[in-house]
């Protein structure tokens, strides 16, 4: 035990617990979405550049911990169907950096918002208000998880 009262084996069974709920949960919501067949890795950077800006492949492939060719791969695919654009870095114009595009920003719209209603249904018909009040308590602990990963 620490000095909280938790064992190696409470951080274990929370720990595989966690990845087992997360997963389903991610899982499902991935199998709803139809909006223009963007995959997880894809989604995620287009996010990624909405929220901070331009940035190198590089620098994107160290964020998403991907190899630099899985990361150009994916920018290639996004560059095809228009959802982000590559320039000359104005400071460097040896390097490139990608930018996401409107079309880019509305795939991220349309697939948020088709998560959040498919959400808010759930949590609406099948969870009290008593109960959305404790996930939403928790929600703090698992940005903070997921930013530790």
């Amino acid at each position: 035990m620490d000095e909280t009262g938790t064992s190696a084996d409470d951080a274990t069974r929370t720990a595989a617990a966690l990845r087992l709920a997360v997963a389903r949960i991610a899982r499902r919501l991935r199998q709803t979405h139809a909006v223009g067949d963007v995959t997880l890795s894809e989604v995620s950077v287009l996010a990624r550049l909405s929220r901070d800006g331009a940035d190198s492949p590089g620098s994107l492939a160290e964020l998403e911990r991907v190899r630099p060719q899985a990361m150009a791969s994916t920018l290639a695919t996004l560059e095809e169907r228009a959802l982000v654009r590559r320039r000359q870095d104005a400071a460097d114009g040896r390097r490139a950096v990608m930018t996401v595009t409107d079309a880019g920003r509305k795939v991220l719209i349309d697939r948020r918002s088709e998560s959040v209603q498919r959400l808010t249904v759930v949590l609406d018909e099948d969870f009290t208000p008593a109960e959305r009040r404790k996930l939403l308590a928790v929600l703090p602990l698992l940005d903070r998880l997921a930013e530790r990963l």
